[in-house]
């Protein structure tokens, strides 16, 4: 199943749908009026879902405008040096630990809305990232269960201010600017996905492939991270993985290459669909509230 957060023109409250080729089933026709962390609470129920939007106002994807799939994540954590190849261009040697980070919940932005430029720097970057979302409070979760606690995956790029980033060693500030976390285009459930360790996936600015890999080549995959970020904290309903990139990105390159506005970014995961963004100058404009 494929559920989506989206508005229209004529209610631009975000509302949860589930996707049928080119439409929309609006669940808020039928009685379900939460964002998407209500909805997956608990844990998708494919079948109790299919049989509610049965009865649900069809709405044209031509009328509507797709959001990310979570507006309002309690954490949002993203895992660095996770694929082989992107250890090695990064001149890393291969962690023996995960390494993680947090973006903050400020950079969520939708799947084809403008990623900002800042007016503090030129080096923006893209990192093609499979993302996963936590469907079930959990603590102390064995891997041979983590999959009981995922909602569902959709695409995800982690933008990056490479220069912002490198200035302290948590990265937090470079991987948070308001717009770079991107996600979408909907959140695809489990039994849809199959296994989330065989998906193709890759980058493409202005229509050039920079990144193409494939999920199996995770160092550590979905269910390590949840066994070992619940083995200190909590997940709740609703956190979002992302679970790293593939090499390829911008900074690695020689001599580094990055984007520019104008430039249009698109990340493909197979089975998830894709997300499309164009870079555009950020409006430096001061706001106090």
């Amino acid at each position: 199943m494929k559920l989506a957060t989206f508005t229209t023109n004529e209610n631009p409250s975000p509302r949860v749908g589930v996707v049928k080729e080119n439409t929309i089933l609006d669940l808020s026709t039928v009685g379900i009026t939460g964002d998407m962390k209500d909805v997956i609470q608990g844990g998708v129920n494919v079948a109790e879902l299919e049989n509610l939007s049965a009865d649900a106002v069809h709405v044209s994807m031509t009328e509507i405008n797709l959001q990310a799939p979570i507006t309002n994540p309690g954490k949002i954590l993203a895992i660095g040096l996770n694929y082989g190849d992107h250890v090695e261009e990064s001149r890393m040697d291969k962690p023996e630990h995960q390494m993680w980070f947090n973006k903050q919940h400020n950079c969520i932005n939708g799947p084809f809305a403008n990623i900002n430029l800042p007016a503090v720097s030129d080096k923006l970057d893209y990192e093609a990232e499979l993302c996963l979302v936590i469907g079930r409070r959990c603590k102390h979760v064995p891997r041979d269960r983590a999959h009981e606690v995922i909602a569902g995956y959709f695409c995800g790029n982690d933008v990056s201010v490479r220069d912002w980033q490198l200035r302290s060693p948590t990265f937090q500030i470079g991987k948070s600017f308001d717009t770079h976390g991107p996600t979408g285009p909907w959140l695809v459930t489990p039994d849809e996905v199959g296994d989330p360790h065989s998906l193709d996936i890759k980058c493409l600015v202005n229509g050039e492939i920079k990144q193409q890999s494939n999920t199996k080549h995770l160092i550590f995959d979905c269910f390590d991270a949840i066994e070992h970020l619940t083995q200190a904290y909590v997940l709740d309903v609703g956190d979002i993985l992302f679970m790293g990139t593939p090499g390829g990105v911008g900074v690695a390159m020689q001599p580094p290459s990055f984007m520019k506005a104008g430039d249009i970014v698109r990340v493909e995961i197979e089975r998830l669909g894709h997300i499309e963004n164009t870079v555009v100058p950020e409006q430096a404009l001061t706001v106090i509230e």
